[in-house]
């Protein structure tokens, strides 16, 4: 039994040391695991599958070593993409800032020009052919006076319109609801204590360019001084020996220049309340007067058929001729060039520097009377809107707007406005959104004709512009 036993411990294997036994059990579970796919794959052979879930089933899964690599290049190429995108918002901004920086300086620059050229009485805007006629439904009537309109002047701000009359009043209007803010009264002669006012046909106004004083010429030789905001009498400039035909201040000063039927030109100082200087030339009794800011000012001298520039510094003028009527009207369009009118129909533009009319239309606004006996239309009132190309004038039936040529050496009709009765006074606002006429029965000077079916009234003519053409390409 002994012996047995011995054969059967000699016949077990020797121990394997443990790195073998290691080695063997991985080699076992290997090919269990490969036996074991084996006969999977061996199952899904026979199976048929679609190419979207062979490609699924091909594609190689990422490991996390991947994933990780490709999450780091991903953070990197944002942060590239981002850099990018924000110099790419700096150029921009830059280039923006740039283009604004670049336009500030071309509208400097143009404002600049506009300035010179101002100064220079150069300036001329072109405004003319973008106004459209208005329709007569358009026009606003606004009535209070008895008599006829002689003149009308608007604020600086365009609110408000001053019109005087024969009937020796003044209204102050509201131009957006057209109604009466203020009325002067007329003032009874001989009678102690009564609030001031004119007694007289009031033929003339001028208003200072800040809006504060409001001067009115009469018949009576007076110019009384009033506070334009209250309508408050302030001053009465005595000195005139025949009645006031024309004012105007000094843009930019309180200095009021006057002029007279008694030929003369007298220089006031509104603030100062006082008297400054007179100048003498003219050959027949003053029509009208205009100033703007330049030390000097026009006058239209009537019946002598001069135009007169009076240098004030200087105490010397200038002549100039033209019209072969008595010329009634006058307006400066800018400091070197004006617009005239005259009893003869024509009408004229001057430049400074020469002493024959740059322009000169006759019979601006036809003829009237029976065949063989026509006469022309007097113009009764002439209108410049400041600085531009555009010019209004008015006889006894309607107004007429022109446009000025290059240099102000033509004068192109552009439309007609038709009115009843004398257009005695026509005055543009400031920002040339509407023209305002004051008409009457009569002519402001006289009583050659009366058209019955006139209204006195004071016309605010909208003047709309045609809409710019659309940009090509837009």
């Amino acid at each position: 039994m002994s012996t047995a036993v011995a054969t059967r411990k000699r016949a077990k294997p020797a121990p394997r040391s443990g790195a073998a036994a290691g080695a063997s059990k991985r080699r076992r579970k290997v090919d269990s695991a490969g036996d074991r796919g084996k006969a999977k794959n061996g199952g899904k052979m026979n199976e048929e599958i679609s190419s979207d879930s062979e490609s699924e089933s091909v594609a190689p899964r990422k490991t996390e070593e991947e994933e990780e690599e490709e999450l780091e290049e991903t953070a990197q190429e944002k942060k590239l993409r981002l850099a990018k995108l924000y110099l790419e918002q700096l150029r921009q901004q830059e280039e923006e800032k740039a283009e604004a920086r670049a336009f500030e300086e071309d509208q400097v620059a143009g404002r600049l020009k506009e300035d010179v050229l101002e100064q220079r009485g150069r300036l001329q805007k072109s405004v003319a052919k973008e106004i459209q006629a208005p329709a007569p439904t358009d026009i606003r009537v606004l009535r209070g006076h008895q008599l006829s309109i002689t003149c009308l002047v608007i604020t600086p701000d365009d609110l408000a319109i001053f019109s005087a009359a024969k009937d020796c009043t003044i209204i102050k209007w509201s131009v957006e609801s057209g109604r009466k803010l203020r009325v002067i009264p007329r003032a009874k002669k001989g009678t102690q204590g009564q609030p001031p006012g004119h007694s007289s046909h009031i033929l003339c106004m001028a208003i200072s360019s800040d809006g504060k004083y409001l001067a009115s010429g009469d018949r009576s030789k007076l110019i009384l001084i009033w506070e334009a905001q209250s309508c408050q009498h302030l001053y009465t400039f005595t000195g005139h020996r025949d009645a006031v035909s024309g004012l105007a201040f000094r843009r930019g000063t309180h200095q009021l220049y006057s002029t007279s039927h008694d030929r003369s030109v007298k220089v006031w100082n509104v603030a100062e309340n006082s008297y400054v200087e007179t100048l003498f030339g003219h050959q027949d009794a003053v029509a009208a007067l205009d100033a703007l800011s330049r030390e000097c000012c026009v006058t239209a001298g009537g019946r002598d058929g001069t135009v007169r520039v009076w240098k004030i510094p200087e105490e010397s003028q200038l002549v100039f001729y033209g019209h072969q009527g008595s010329i009634d009207c006058i307006h400066l369009i800018n400091e070197e060039h004006m617009v005239s009118g005259a009893d003869d129909g024509s009408v004229a533009l001057w430049g400074l520097s020469k002493k024959r009319p740059l322009a000169l239309q006759r019979e601006a606004h036809g003829l009237h009377g029976e065949p063989g006996l026509e006469q022309p239309f007097w113009v009764s009132s002439v209108a410049a809107l400041l600085n531009t190309d555009l010019v209004a004038t008015s006889h006894n039936a309607c107004v007429r707007l022109w446009q000025c040529g290059e240099g102000f050496r033509q004068l192109d009709p552009l439309c007609d406005i038709p009115l009843v009765g004398f257009i005695n006074s026509l005055k543009f606002s400031s920002a040339g959104d509407f023209l305002v006429a004051g008409v009457g029965q009569e002519h402001r000077l006289g009583r050659w004709w009366r058209i019955k079916e006139a209204r006195n009234s004071v016309c605010i003519i909208p003047l709309r512009r045609a809409p710019a053409p659309p940009v090509a390409g837009s």
